[in-house]
């Protein structure tokens, strides 16, 4: 089983960019890979409008992003013109590469055990080791969890200066409570609806960086299924 701070599995597949894309090639930059079950459906649609949306700041981290599903180069193509991805899409046929990665599968779908691809985003660094990993992945708010981790590992912790006047600011000042909901706020909220359990990252920190308490597998509340 593939851990952390192990090499990351080579791949070399068919891009939409005209030509194969290896991981050799992509040495000495961080690349942020993303499974996926399929092109155009509404929770592949978001994952990858939210990765386009960020790319910027995930390139400022010297990040390369790349989606992968069993998808032909065809359906990818239609699908990132469609929505104008601004990154490559690779094209795993026969699942290869997800399940050296751990990203295929049995998982929950709709209340049935079923097999297929995992949802799950791997980070792997300059030197091609993999530093972390979500699997499976919960899309609301995930490209902001991938952005953390990145900014951790380029920028280390905060300057202990720094934590200790907040600190003392927080022994003076008591935090307000959160407002709590109304009835008809909570009905107004839409229903998650995952198909999977989804795990917090796992995360191989630069030494001297001390470890976060959300760099620990934590298992979320089992959620209702949800749309691929």
């Amino acid at each position: 089983m593939l851990e952390l701070n192990d090499p990351a599995p080579d791949f070399n597949l068919p891009s939409t960019s005209g030509k194969s894309i290896s991981l050799k090639e992509l040495r000495g930059k961080r690349v942020v890979l993303y499974f996926y079950p399929k092109d155009d459906t509404p929770g592949c649609t978001t994952e990858a409008c939210d990765f386009r949306d960020s790319l910027v700041r995930l390139k400022s981290r010297s990040a390369v992003v790349l989606g992968v599903s069993k998808d032909s180069l065809t359906s990818h193509s239609k699908f990132r013109a469609k929505y104008e991805l601004p990154f490559d899409l690779l094209s795993d046929e026969g699942n290869a590469i997800a399940k050296a990665y751990g990203a295929y599968g049995q998982k929950l779908m709709y209340g049935k055990l079923v097999e297929g691809t995992i949802r799950s985003t791997f980070v792997i660094d300059e030197n091609g080791k993999l530093v972390a990993r979500w699997s499976p992945v919960n899309v609301e708010g995930h490209v902001d969890e991938v952005l953390a981790q990145l900014t951790v590992l380029s920028d280390g912790p905060a300057p202990k200066q720094a934590a200790v006047k907040a600190k003392s600011s927080a022994a003076k000042v008591s935090a307000p409570r959160p407002a709590t909901p109304s009835k008809t706020q909570l009905k107004a909220q839409p229903q998650k609806t995952a198909p999977e359990k989804a795990g917090a990252a796992q995360v191989v920190r630069p030494k001297g960086v001390a470890p976060k308490a959300s760099d620990t597998v934590k298992k979320a509340a089992k959620k209702s299924p949800a749309k691929r």
